[in-house]
């Protein structure tokens, strides 16, 4: 049998890109760090606002769609909390990324630009090669 790619082989060079094992990494970070911005939103900032509005406990809100014990219920506002992670993770990841621009623009060596490979004709104004010595377009003599 001929080795082709076929899907293994293809699935095998997809999974050793290193962009890849990249995104995987940050993904596996990401989960752990919404863990963290879960607890500052749940056990920090709702009992702060909880404690600055009166009491009141936004965990609690929610509006009951029927009667009786099981009745479903709208809790929008576990919404509220999960809109506020997000902003956070959101507002987070905003200075990540500002600062790793900021560092990557630093330390950014500036690049050279590259050696000239045309000339401009000072007879006809045309351009022309660097090694030219005489104008492919009127003919002239140049230095």
């Amino acid at each position: 049998m001929a080795k082709g790619k076929g899907l293994i082989g293809e699935f095998k060079e997809f999974i050793a890109r290193g962009n890849v094992i990249d995104l995987a990494v940050g993904v596996i970070i990401g989960g752990a760090f919404q863990a963290i911005v879960s607890s500052l939103v749940d056990d920090i900032i709702m009992p702060l606002i909880s404690l600055l509005t009166g009491g009141i406990d936004f965990s609690q809100w929610k509006v009951v769609l029927g009667e009786g014990e099981n009745a479903a219920a709208l809790t929008y506002g576990n919404f509220i909390g999960a809109v506020l992670n997000f902003l956070i993770m959101a507002l987070v990841i905003f200075f990540i990324v500002k600062a790793i621009n900021k560092v990557s623009t630093a330390v950014k060596k500036p690049e050279e630009e590259p050696a000239p490979t045309t000339k401009v004709c000072p007879y006809c104004k045309s351009e022309i090669a660097i090694d030219a010595t005489k104008c492919p377009n009127c003919t002239s003599e140049v230095e």
